[in-house]
């Protein structure tokens, strides 16, 4: 696997997860490009410089491994694994396609690199501490990341697996919160209000810590920060946008939560991711 120490060469690697998601979404006329935009930069950031991983040998007992709990942004999960050459970059248009590994969520039966198979949100936490705690079992030393969506939030099996984490001292489990405070129905706050999220998960036994989510620098050097806690998990609120890079998907988030950009909005898009 080869990693990216420069953050210019990260930023770079993050425009370019982002042009994917827009390219595949439109492809497929179908997807989740929104929340697939917020999430760029914290995967690209694993993926690229953190994660130990290698695409010649997906099974590797000792890769960390990442759960992607909000499960409809995978677009930009098939992005790097794509760019990390776990498969051909051509094969990201095939996204949603019948016959194609690419579906609308993960399935780690028929892609390499996806450790969970997703669709009803709220599982992926609880799968994450499975993990963690078989990584405790057999000795072994790596990671587990799991990302979960701040409007996920909501749902309450993310608290029971909190509880679990908590309980269990699982301190090779770092899990982000891609604060993007959107969800399909509009305003997280408006839906549900879940504030304040920092001292709901350090009432749960987490270390807390928060980052700018589409700063490289941040979230690097937080990650690292999080590495140091020892007898706890760690949860990373990043501050997020959701359609991160595109103007109007920035602008109008719930309209493009499952909403394709068309080719003159691809078009479009492309050119604002590029600059």
């Amino acid at each position: 696997m080869l990693y990216l120490k420069n953050k210019k060469d990260l930023e770079e690697k993050a425009k370019k997860l982002r042009q994917h998601i827009i390219e595949m979404t439109c492809a497929a006329c179908s997807g989740h490009p929104g929340g697939s935009l917020s999430a760029a930069d914290i995967i690209t950031a694993l993926y690229f410089n953190v994660m130990r991983h290698n695409p010649q040998d997906p099974g590797w007992k000792e890769r960390d491994r990442f759960v992607l709990s909000k499960g409809h942004a995978v677009p930009v999960v098939y992005a790097a694994l794509a760019e990390s050459g776990y498969f051909s970059v051509s094969y990201l248009k095939t996204l949603r396609k019948l016959g194609s590994s690419l579906q609308g969520h993960a399935d780690m039966l028929s892609l390499p690199g996806i450790e969970m198979s997703t669709g009803s949100l709220g599982q992926g936490l609880s799968a994450a501490n499975g993990m963690a705690l078989a990584a405790r079992l057999d000795k072994l030393d790596y990671r587990v990341y799991c990302m979960i969506g701040d409007g996920e939030c909501h749902e309450g099996q993310i608290w029971e697996a909190a509880m679990t984490s908590a309980h269990q001292k699982l301190d090779n489990l770092i899990v982000f919160i891609d604060n993007n405070k959107y969800q399909i129905d509009g305003k997280v706050e408006d839906i549900k209000n879940i504030e304040p999220l920092d001292k709901k998960w350090e009432s749960f036994g987490f270390k807390v810590f928060k980052c700018n989510g589409h700063d490289i620098g941040s979230i690097l050097e937080t990650i690292e920060k999080a590495k140091k806690i020892k007898g706890k998990p760690s949860v990373i609120i990043a501050d997020t946008v959701k359609g991160k890079g595109v103007s109007f998907m920035e602008q109008r988030p719930t309209d493009y939560h499952g909403k394709a950009p068309t080719l003159a909005e691809q078009e479009k898009a492309i050119c604002e991711i590029k600059l």
